[in-house]
């Protein structure tokens, strides 16, 4: 099974600009442990729930401070045809617990996250 089979209709996403309390609904309407934050088709980085928690503990104020305040920047980025076993081998190693997959032109297909890979995982045994 291959990375890109996990991608969904498409990525969740916000853009640079949005709040944190913003981000944090718009994960917990979802289901989600991240958001790609984007400008047009580029992914800038990932906010995810651990970037959200720390900024509770610092004090920020939710409401007027941005993704971009918090996010991981730069985020590794997959190819859609990496073997499922190569990304939980590089999760293990690295402790992402989110893999932005992107096609050939660096268009964000969408972000597995770990939960995503786990369940695939014990499908194929």
């Amino acid at each position: 099974m291959r990375l890109g089979d996990l991608v969904g209709s498409g990525p969740f996403s916000c853009g640079p600009d949005t709040t944190l309390s913003e981000a944090a609904v718009a994960m917990a309407d979802s289901d989600l442990g991240s958001l790609a934050v984007v400008e047009g088709t580029t992914l800038l980085g990932l906010v995810t729930e651990r970037d959200l928690r720390n900024a509770v503990a610092r004090g920020m104020d939710l409401e007027t401070a941005t993704v971009s305040d918090v996010m991981g920047v730069e985020p590794d980025t997959f190819d859609p045809d990496l073997d499922v076993w190569d990304a939980a081998a590089w999760i293990a190693e690295s402790g992402y617990r989110h893999l932005p997959v992107v096609d050939d032109e660096g268009r964000l297909l969408g972000v597995v996250s770990l939960r995503d890979l786990l369940k695939s995982l014990v499908d194929t045994v």
